[in-house]
């Protein structure tokens, strides 16, 4: 593995938290953490955006992505609403982590809390080649369930 310099700056409300770091020496994720003032209390099936007091400036080619600590998800019912949350390398505003709270009672974040993960990825941009018909495979359009998984899908119903 080797190391993508991405320069960083705390914010004022994050004066005195530790930057994220790896648990771990193979660890794929730093841990995020809370910057708030005062303790956070999500409810049963509430959301909030949670400050982590940092701006980022990733390379051009790469991308950050917010993702959900296990942990937190087991243990509390915790998760990031839309994970993976993608941070451009063009974005220089705060990291904030949206979190919901999925479990039947109240959940307290703390300031230093960790409360997500965040990635480095590559990103590969994409070119459009359009034509007329795409080329066959075994498969086909067969879509959801199609590969012998019943996803038990609902069509919506349009009023």
């Amino acid at each position: 593995m080797s190391d993508v310099r991405v320069a960083v700056t705390r914010l004022p409300h994050g004066t005195g938290l530790p930057l994220p770091a790896y648990a771990t020496t193979q660890a794929a994720g730093l841990d995020l953490l809370a910057a708030v003032g005062e303790p956070v209390t999500l409810q049963p099936l509430g959301r909030a955006l949670i400050p982590t007091g940092l701006s980022i400036a990733l390379p051009a080619g790469y991308e950050a992505q917010v993702r959900p600590r296990s942990g937190l998800a087991l243990k509390q019912g915790i998760t990031v609403l839309n994970a993976p949350g993608t941070i451009d390398a063009d974005y220089r505003g705060e990291v904030g982590v949206i979190l919901v709270n999925l479990s039947d009672r109240p959940v307290t974040l703390q300031r230093g809390d960790r409360i997500a993960q965040l990635l480095l990825a590559r990103v590969e941009r994409l070119a459009w080649d359009e034509v007329a018909e795409l080329p066959a495979t075994a498969r086909g359009s067969g879509g959801f369930g199609s590969t012998g998984i019943d996803m038990g899908i609902i069509a919506a119903k349009s009023s």
